[in-house]
């Protein structure tokens, strides 16, 4: 048998997998990790949804096979959903199906329009599924740098797609947008997706737009979605997901809706792969959507608090960073002091000498390099004595440093 097989080996080194084994050897040593890495939400689902899953797992028939592309009711309550908050009309039959969270159904996409050597155009740094599922699917990507702590700028964006399409052999087909952004927490404008829409129908580019942050905003800045733009519903698609807007990490419960041809194309993809998520859950998730909706104000009310309370406790320790204006994500540059290491070797210092853990910036793409990404998934608590921690590091690493750069540069 071969070392290794083809698709395995295109794919590139997981650069967490060695922070994430730090951090299990830490654990098992007996220490406090306080842990920003992964973005796992902490909050318990809300009752109403726990106890329709309940309701429902207890009906006979319940625990047949469902439909792959979701219960019907559950389709009407997503389409209910971007009708209110989007203004944004679907039909549930032929432009929405339920995935099993929005990692599955981007990847599902990848397989159902990529053909071997297709060039996709992605943002860097952004979330790993978006290069990962086009790759694992045959494509090449090309990057788009996007990583400003002043905001999404329209016409750097704009400039480098538009080089990206001219130079690329042979002409890109889909377009991967991700706003509010994983890691970097970038909010986009709808100017911006009427620029781009604009852009995508002159080019016969597909857009794949990821919102699965669109309901964890802060300020009362609420973010739009493509679909809003007029002519989007002829070359996008977009990407939601449950699992933060609810709490509901667990449950695997996301949406794929918009164009009909490429929603057809990914309900024909899962088809042969899976029978949807178990009908129970699909029912709860249909009473998230369709319920009150005050539990998704709490929700986003305790990350803003967690926001500030980093922001503030973080730069007291001598560590200022930019508050997000949306995601349950800070995206931090690596202080002055440690910039020479790198953000792998910055994390797994923080992971050493303070037992706090986060995401280097670099897992996230080349232009991720000099940040790192902490996931507001610790109490305010906790959150204080990370603040405390670092400090000590900090201050003790100041007089430690001449030592530890040549180490890390050897």
């Amino acid at each position: 048998m071969q070392d290794e097989f083809h698709r395995i080996k295109r794919l590139p080194p997981y650069v967490f997998e060695e922070v994430n084994r730090l951090k299990a050897e830490a654990r098992n040593r007996g220490a406090d990790i306080i842990d920003f890495g992964m973005g796992n939400p902490d909050m318990p689902t809300p009752d109403h949804i726990v106890d329709k899953l309940i309701e429902t797992v207890r009906k006979p028939r319940t625990n047949r096979y469902s439909a792959s592309k979701g219960i019907p009711g559950l389709r009407r309550a997503q389409a209910k959903y971007y009708q209110e908050r989007f203004g944004v009309k679907l039909d549930p039959d032929t432009q929405i199906v339920a995935t099993l969270g929005s990692k599955e159904g981007f990847a599902n996409m990848a397989q159902a329009i990529t053909a071997p050597g297709d060039v996709i155009l992605v943002p860097d740094p952004t979330y790993p599924i978006h290069q990962f599922g086009f790759i694992m699917s045959g494509g090449v990507i090309r990057h788009l740098p996007v990583n400003s702590s002043h905001g999404l700028d329209t016409g750097d964006f704009m400039g480098s797609l538009d080089r990206a399409m001219r130079h690329s052999v042979p002409k890109p087909i889909a377009l991967v947008l991700n706003f509010p952004s994983n890691p970097t927490a970038l909010v986009a404008s709808l100017d911006f997706y009427k620029e781009i829409v604009a852009y995508a129908r002159r080019n016969d580019l597909i857009v794949l737009s990821d919102i699965a942050y669109a309901e964890i905003y802060f300020d009362g800045n609420p973010p739009p979605s493509i679909l809003q733009v007029e002519g989007a519903i002829d070359i996008a698609v977009e990407f939601s997901s449950l699992s933060k807007t609810y709490a509901m990490p667990g449950w695997r419960m996301g949406f794929a809706v918009g164009n009909e041809k490429l929603i057809g194309a990914l309900a024909r993809v899962k088809s042969y792969l899976d029978y949807g998520a178990f009908t129970p859950i699909q029912v709860a998730a249909a009473a998230a959507l369709n319920g009150p909706q005050d539990c998704v104000d709490e929700i986003r009310q305790i990350y803003e608090a967690r926001r500030d309370c980093l922001v503030e406790a973080l730069t007291r320790a001598g560590w200022p960073i930019p508050a997000p204006p949306a995601t349950m994500f800070a995206w931090a540059p690596v202080p002055e002091m440690f910039q020479n290491v790198g953000s792998l070797e910055f994390s797994k210092m923080l992971l050493e000498k303070a037992d706090v853990a986060v995401s280097p910036g670099i897992g996230f793409g080349e232009y991720g390099e000099g940040y790192v990404r902490i996931a507001l998934v610790e109490n305010e608590q906790r959150i204080r004595q990370a603040a405390r921690n670092i400090r000590k590091f900090f201050t003790q690493a100041a007089e430690t440093m001449h030592n530890v750069l040549p180490m890390a540069k050897r």
